[in-house]
């Protein structure tokens, strides 16, 4: 359903790669689906593609361009996993925002309005809160996001929705991070937190052994009526 296109940068001396999947009819919605640390693999091309089936156009924007050309890694493979923890390392969050704002104006030039949410997994979790601290991105959703307990204090920028799918046994969040961000943010007005009991990171990984099909189905169900209420 979508194929990889060029988006430029927003100072506009380069353009980066971005996995682009396109509803049948016209979209007056998109959503920026951000990565793990696994790249632009078949699992967030295929989240692209259940977004662009619903209506939205849905875009993946390519974040490890400048480190690694065209990261697609396996998360079950040790050896792909180990890339894609150095790549993490190696990888400028702040310049990643840029780019996803980047992402976020293409899109709301290809549908001719603000309405642009995004959505981010693992590190795109903590990339999509971050983005809902510094862009106007209009609703923001994070699946498992790592080190969030230590942007609470960017929370008065968040302007519009945010949803966080929170693992109870996130062997990369722990529970007094966890407590923290419920002590942060439970009071948001614009914050909803949903906690997973027993489950792990990943479990909403579209292939692979971390997927739990029960936790997944119930967090993207949240997560499609959240972005059909507040980008509707």
């Amino acid at each position: 359903m979508g194929a990889m296109e060029e988006v430029t940068t927003l100072n506009g001396n380069a353009e980066f790669p971005c996995y682009v999947a396109k509803p049948d009819g016209e979209a007056t919605a998109a959503i920026i689906v951000i990565q793990e640390i696994f790249g632009v693999n078949k699992g967030i091309k295929a989240k692209c593609d259940h977004w662009a089936s619903l209506g939205y156009l849905a875009i993946a924007p390519d974040l490890f361009w400048r480190i690694n050309e065209a990261t697609d890694l396996d998360a079950d493979v040790e050896t792909e996993f180990q890339t894609a923890l150095d790549l993490m390392n190696r990888f400028d969050q702040d310049q990643g925002i840029r780019d996803i704002e980047a992402a976020i104006h293409f899109a709301q030039n290809a549908i001719g309005s603000h309405k642009v949410g995004c959505v981010g997994y693992c590190l795109g979790g903590r990339l999509a809160f971050m983005t809902a601290c510094r862009t106007d991105i209009r609703a923001s959703v994070g699946y498992y996001g790592v080190g969030i307990d230590g942007l609470l204090g960017e929370k008065h920028a968040i302007a519009h929705e945010v949803m966080l799918h929170i693992p109870t046994a996130d062997g990369f969040v722990s529970a007094d991070a966890q407590a923290a961000m419920h002590a942060g943010l439970d009071d948001h007005p614009k914050v909803t937190l949903h906690d997973y009991e027993g489950l792990d990171h990943g479990f909403a990984a579209e292939f692979g052994a971390r997927r739990n099909e029960t936790a997944a189905s119930l967090a993207d169900r949240r997560t499609e009526a959240f972005f059909a209420e507040h980008l509707a």
